[in-house]
């Protein structure tokens, strides 16, 4: 069945409708918020409706059975085989904020330092979080500026010598063994920056920054089915839901200019901060300084079709025109069949899904649609990367009626999140898209994520071909498996929206977690192979708190591709990597100033 189809052939609606009814009953069709009847025994409920306060969990609920994954025992489901050394992955594990430690883990954090094709120039110590780190390049007056952010932190540094680097500007905690040098509670932060994107803006012949402002995603809620004020507190967020717009007079926020606030809630453009519904924009706005922009969002409540336990939506896609960056005009919403609780063709296409009722899942977008190129130089179809809904590809040739083209998606791999991140960076050379999730529990708790090949020559008829190689420890390593080293093993992300330069063809370098980064030769991607790797020390006692849980490795990278320098992101600091691999490193002012004019 088409998935256009379903979506906008009314007839085809009823039809569903009456099978959701037939088999879930009226709470599949009830309208959110409205009082269930009583049956005639005295207070009893009418059976099957849950008993959730807020509603659109109680319609999510309603039509989902719970298939929550049972717990796994490492060292019987899943661990080290003794016999080869290699690690056997559980098949489905349930999400946990606990390690468990199996047979042949190491007792220690792994101090050893793996590199292969990679040289280190230099380590920053404590310049971002041991949680997550955004990036963004600008250069100014012949310095170039990098940026390290994540919301209750930003840090700028000069890195014109990449060796010789200096933080000029610093905002939020810095960490160390003994934790934060300030505190940050993420129920009452109202001014943070989440991810950002940098572009130069003809109009105002200077750059331009936008930021996206979301729902905080961690230290808010664990488990939304147990705490409604918890749920409460996000449906009302004391932030903004949406973007703010900056001319960048120069390199620190003292010369920003405030030029726009928006809201997500298309629906409600006026809405006050605390009245917004829907996610907000999520990771960093796809924008290159021309008319469009693209955002990750839920635009309202009723995208609640999504398993995660701590997150409340299935963001979809938002078109916005940035013809004047003062003024960002709402073009288009781009939803997918599965992310609407109110729509019975997208409830219908939900549960044919093998994740529906898995309350581990992430479903939808968690970054904006993927472009090859940017739609103002001619590009035409883009790639989203939607959790569990798999990969879904567009045609951008007309972005005021973008159009859905196909989609895939592989079996369940749960829990982690899965199609987080779509490399397009070798699509004009070759057709093929990479695409993974990456890991989210630790110490291996979890299936492996494989980053898929896929054959999207055809952006209409997709299909996955192949998959990148699982890295390994090489011979004389003091572990056989990268999972005994603790902490997450899998890739995280491969690229960040306005790296400066051109993509290398036939290399891409992804962040591996305890894995370091990992640099894969994809001149065939039906035939890939690790051509290179950095493995870093894993942060101990002594530079990071115990009570943090243990160490992730690079989750974050930034790779400059005009001065062929790697910035490897990890939670004690940050490397400046170069790779024979990518060329000669740059080590001063590139040729060309970034972003590009």
């Amino acid at each position: 069945m088409n998935f256009i189809s379903i979506r906008h052939a009314g007839w085809r609606k009823s039809v569903l409708a009456m099978m959701l009814f037939a088999a879930f009953g009226s709470a599949a069709l009830a309208e959110p918020g409205k009082a269930q009847d009583k049956a005639s025994a005295g207070s009893q409920a009418v059976p099957g409706t849950p008993d959730a306060k807020d509603p659109w969990i109680a319609k999510w609920l309603s039509v989902t059975a719970d298939r929550t994954p049972v717990a796994v025992k490492a060292g019987v489901d899943y661990g080290l085989d003794p016999n080869t050394g290699k690690f056997i992955f559980p098949k489905a594990t349930p999400e946990s904020h606990d390690g468990q430690k199996f047979p042949g883990q190491l007792d220690h954090w792994d101090r050893t330092m793996l590199t292969k094709n990679v040289e280190v120039i230099a380590f920053y110590e404590g310049v971002g979080s041991p949680f997550h780190a955004w990036n963004n390049v600008l250069d100014h007056e012949g310095r170039r500026y990098l940026y390290i952010h994540d919301r209750d932190y930003l840090r700028i540094m000069d890195v014109t010598d990449p060796a010789h680097a200096k933080v000029v500007y610093s905002k939020g905690a810095v960490w160390n063994e003994k934790g934060p040098s300030e505190d940050y509670d993420p129920r009452t932060v109202k001014e943070y920056w989440g991810g950002m994107t940098i572009a130069w803006n003809k109009k105002l012949n200077k750059p331009v920054l936008v930021a996206s402002y979301e729902i905080g995603r961690y230290g808010l809620m664990e488990d939304k089915l147990k705490e409604p004020q918890r749920v409460a507190e996000q449906r009302n967020y004391n932030s903004l839901k949406g973007f703010k717009v900056y001319a960048m007079n120069g390199p620190l926020p003292k010369d920003w200019e405030l030029l726009a606030t928006r809201t997500t809630d298309v629906a409600h453009p006026d809405a006050p901060i605390g009245k917004q519904q829907g996610s907000g924009s999520l990771d960093s706005p796809e924008y290159f300084g021309g008319k469009y922009m693209i955002l990750a969002s839920a635009p309202d409540d009723s995208y609640a079709l999504t398993e995660y336990s701590n997150y409340l939506y299935s963001p979809g896609y938002q078109v916005w025109d940035m013809s004047d960056p003062a003024d960002p005009v709402f073009v288009k919403q781009i939803t997918v069949p599965g992310q609407k609780a109110d729509d019975p063709a997208s409830v219908f296409e939900y549960l044919k899904n093998p994740r529906a009722g898995n309350r581990t899942s992430w479903m939808g977008a968690r970054m904006p649609i993927f472009l090859p190129k940017p739609l103002e130089q001619g590009g035409k179809v883009g790639f989203g990367a939607m959790g569990g809904l798999g990969l879904w590809s567009f045609d951008l040739s007309d972005p005021a009626n973008p159009r859905i083209l196909d989609n895939v998606n592989t079996p369940p791999s749960f829990s982690g999140t899965e199609f987080d991140n779509a490399d397009v960076s070798q699509y004009e050379r070759t057709g093929y898209v990479l695409t993974s999730g990456y890991p989210l529990n630790t110490d291996c708790n979890e299936p492996y994520k494989d980053i898929w090949v896929v054959n999207a020559k055809d952006p209409a008829h997709m299909k996955v071909e192949a998959r990148l190689p699982r890295p390994a420890p090489p011979e004389g390593a003091p572990y056989t498996s990268f999972c005994q080293r603790g902490g997450s093993f899998g890739p995280k992300r491969s690229n960040s929206i306005g790296q400066p330069g051109a993509w290398r063809q036939n290399i891409v370098p992804y962040s591996f977690y305890n894995a370091g980064v990992q640099m894969f030769d994809v001149t065939d991607p039906a035939k890939p192979r690790i051509a290179g790797y950095f493995v870093p020390p894993m942060a101990d006692e002594t530079e990071l708190p115990a009570y943090l849980g243990g160490s992730q490795g690079v989750f974050a990278m930034y790779t400059e591709y005009d001065r062929n320098l790697m910035w490897a992101f990890t939670d004690n600091g940050a490397y400046v990597l170069s790779s024979p691999l990518l060329g000669e490193p740059v080590m001063g002012a590139p040729a060309k100033p970034w972003p590009a004019r």
